[in-house]
């Protein structure tokens, strides 16, 4: 049911202004600092750990971006080894993991480097488990502009 009720106020633009302007926003901690797009933006979204109704606990995985071109969620590579005990040596590995990007994270493009995050309520409410809203970019050289953060 409660699910069903945060429709009711998506389009709500009442707010009482404070000291610091209209926009809430709230620091998810773990050495993440809250963007300034997520601060002075005017994008609306519930899975957005700065400004939405999600939490970051857990697992803390960084990745390479294989693909930006879904709205709002990306795709990152995460390269590993695995021990093949017969041969007494490691095999490449890789596995895809699809993640929610915050809109505070303007830029992210194909090969930049992120930090992803478990997010508890989006594993429960879809097939997505991490938040790469908490994104840590250490952006490629051909994109040099991002506004995010560095590795």
């Amino acid at each position: 049911m409660a699910e069903q009720q945060e429709a009711v106020f998506a389009n709500y633009k009442r707010v009482v202004p404070k000291r610091k302007g209209a926009r809430w926003f709230k620091d998810v901690g773990l050495g993440f600092k809250t963007p300034q797009e997520a601060i002075n933006g005017i994008y609306i979204d519930k899975k957005c750990p700065f400004t939405g109704n999600v939490s970051i606990r857990g697992r803390i995985l960084t990745g390479v971006v294989m693909s930006a071109k879904m709205e709002r969620t990306i795709i990152v590579r995460r390269d590993y080894l695995h021990y093949v005990k017969k041969y007494n040596r490691y095999e490449k590995r890789h596995k895809n993991v699809a993640a929610h990007c915050s809109p505070a994270f303007v830029g992210i493009q194909s090969g930049d480097v992120v930090t992803i995050a478990l997010s508890p309520r989006l594993f429960v409410s879809m097939s997505l488990r991490f938040s790469a809203s908490v994104t840590a970019v250490a952006s490629s050289l051909t994109s040099s502009n991002c506004s995010v953060y560095h590795t």
